[in-house]
């Protein structure tokens, strides 16, 4: 049964209004004395606020339902109606979207409240709220929609404000070409999603286009267009959640603001891939061949991500690969069908990549704006609660017990195992020692050993409570989240497990304690590998490496950028530039230069008839009246 309500749409309502009001506010004052920034920042943050407020009332009206009940809907509008095709505006909450809710907003408020500390100064400093309060409302459409093509408008919505916020610093070249090459990559994926949905609508769209109606009617789908349709989507999600091979842009990505950084990582954007997967899954279900693909794109893209992630000197960048190739894990966890572990690790990373973007952002402010590991060190002593709180998201990232990464992600590498995916988890093991290699690495070149610039140590200092207070909530969230979904081999019941049942279409394989306590027992042994060698590598003090052979191929990431350019980029440059210059003029401007070019010779005729003497044009006129004189006279005889 589901209920009809009125007050969804106020969630994605809320920022959305923030931006057209704090965008209005910048563009009238810009030229003008400027208001207070802490006016900008106050006005941002309300919207945020009040979505979370929203959603969670949404999760309490849920949980009092009964669980198969548990769905409510709202209908703005109609939007279109075209022959079979009718499309409303409409909203959609259940157990899936409400988490996806309360985490969305909840960390966006945080990383809005601390972006006031971050972007202090900037000139810039309504727009970028616009910006961020536009990016946090288009995510909750794409959450809330109820329908493949309600979700496309927030999923378009987040391609632009990605390009707008990447670019942001628009004065250097190198933020408006990663603004550029996130938003081209991006418009390949979204293809393959408009063309998903285009088999999605021809195979079962005259019974419905909403997920309510698409998964009561997944069986009239034909075996070759559900595969199709699988496949064409998952296309979408390697853009959006940049898996190969459109991983491309995410590092580059980093050319924005940190806070924007931990928006697109944490709560927005990237996550809208694995989401998608999870909403279809009652169509994943049934076609095993494309769960399987996903799954080992998913954990090959996290094998290459943890290998570049290795060798990275860009702080932010670091970062960066390590959610690539935590969303790795997430679609690995999404492809074996357990749809449950595969969100509930898009929900505990939200909370430790967060926490890690905005404690790497307090650490480049300390510094002004120095981003080079090699050039920091020692920073423990200078910024403890910085310190701290990003040793806590680094546990959590690297699967430490009982932090929140060890929970969600040894949840997928057991799903995996227990599947029968003995390949993809050998993997995931693997890749879980490459994270805490590379993640304590950067924990000790940054906080341990002494300074390598000690002109920029002397001048460190903490970040003021405005950023740090956000920094800790996350940190008692990266902790803590884990244990909503604790397994029962740690007397836990799986609440969100549960909860997401009604929302998703997964089979848990029946397995002994036996196979558990050997996934268990391997992510913990990887763990400890990887820490152990980054300590005995970093944890004393290192010098910046001079990097060769694979370590040097691995430090420029394969060269699969250059890669792109040279099979991709550069033949189309000169395709285009052979149409320009050839076909263009020759093909399709010919013919509207001749017919321009008829009526120039038309009109430089008949200019020698206006010579402008009055008695050429009495001429003229005796001309005509004789010629129609000798023709009246010739048709009156």
């Amino acid at each position: 049964m589901e209920h009809s309500v009125t007050y969804l749409g106020l969630i994605p309502l809320f920022p959305l209004m923030g931006a057209v009001l704090i965008g209005l506010l910048h563009v009238f004052t810009c030229n003008r004395r400027k208001l207070p920034e802490m006016l900008y920042g106050l006005l941002a943050c309300v919207g945020p606020v009040l979505s979370f407020i929203m959603a969670l009332k949404i999760f309490f009206a849920l949980k009092g339902m009964p669980a198969d009940e548990r769905f409510l809907s709202q209908v703005a509008f109609t939007w279109f109606s075209v022959g079979d095709l009718h499309i409303n505006m409409g909203f959609l909450a259940d157990p899936l979207s409400s988490l996806m809710l309360l985490f969305v907003t909840l960390i966006g408020s945080l990383i809005h409240i601390y972006s006031i500390g971050y972007m202090k100064g900037d000139k810039n400093f309504g727009k970028f709220f616009s910006y961020l309060n536009l990016f946090l409302g288009s995510m909750l459409i794409l959450v809330l929609g109820d329908s493949p093509v309600v979700m496309f408008v927030g999923w378009e919505g987040v391609g632009l404000c990605s390009y707008l916020l990447i670019s942001f610093y628009s004065d250097g070249t190198d933020n408006v070409l990663a603004g550029n090459k996130a938003f081209i990559v991006n418009r390949v994926g979204d293809l393959g999603f408009v063309l998903g949905m285009s088999f999605l609508f021809w195979g079962i769209g005259s019974h419905g286009f909403d997920y309510m109606s698409l998964k009561a009617n997944v069986h009239h789908l034909a075996p070759g267009v559900a595969l199709a349709t699988c496949l064409l989507l998952f296309v979408g999600a390697t853009g959006k959640s940049a898996q190969i091979p459109l991983y491309v842009w995410l590092p580059d990505a980093m050319a924005g603001p940190t806070p924007v950084s931990a928006l697109i990582h944490a709560a927005t954007m990237v996550t809208a891939g694995v989401y998608m997967v999870a909403r279809f899954s009652f169509l994943y279900a049934h076609v095993e061949l494309a769960g399987t693909i996903v799954a080992w794109v998913g954990i090959l893209t996290a094998l290459l991500a943890a290998i570049f992630g290795m060798f990275q000197e860009d702080i932010k960048k670091v970062l960066a690969y390590s959610t690539v190739s935590q969303l790795g894990y997430m679609f690995a966890g999404v492809g074996v069908a357990a749809y449950s572990a595969g969100i509930f690790h898009v929900f505990t990373h939200a909370f430790f990549k967060a926490l890690l973007f905005l404690g790497a952002g307090s650490v480049i402010c300390a510094l002004h704006h120095e981003q080079n590991i090699w050039k920091m060190g020692g920073l423990k002593k200078k910024m403890p609660k910085t310190y701290i709180t990003m040793l806590i998201g680094a546990l959590a990232l690297s699967g430490c017990p009982p932090f929140s990464g060890f929970f969600s992600k040894d949840e997928i590498l057991y799903s995996a195992l227990a599947s029968g995916h003995f390949g993809i988890w050998a993997v995931g093991v693997l890749v879980a020692g490459m994270t805490a290699y590379y993640t304590f690495r950067m924990m000790f070149v940054v906080f341990h050993g002494e300074p390598r610039d000690q002109h920029a140590y002397d001048h460190a200092q903490e970040s003021p409570a405005v950023m740090t207070v956000p920094l800790i909530i996350l940190a008692v969230g990266a902790l803590f989240a884990g244990f909503l979904n604790l397994p029962a081999i740690f007397g836990g019941d799986q609440m969100v497990s549960h909860w997401l049942a009604p929302s998703v279409t997964e089979h848990h394989p029946h397995t002994g304690l036996f196979v558990e306590i050997i996934a268990i027992g391997a992510s913990v042994v990887a763990f400890l590998i990887g820490i152990k060698a980054a300590y005995s590598r970093f944890g004393k003090g290192a010098e910046e490496p001079n990097f060769s052979g694979f370590a040097d191929f691995a430090y420029h990431k394969f060269y699969v950028d250059e890669l792109y350019d040279a099979v991709i980029v550069q033949p189309y440059k000169r395709v285009g530039a052979a149409i320009w210059k050839t076909i263009e003029p020759n093909v399709t401007d010919a013919p509207v230069k001749s017919v321009s070019t008829l009526y120039m010779l038309l009109g430089s005729a008949f200019k020698i008839l206006q010579v402008g003497y009055v008695r050429v044009y009495a001429i003229y006129m005796i001309i005509g009246l004789s010629v129609m004189s000798l023709f009246l006279s010739q048709t009156l005889n």
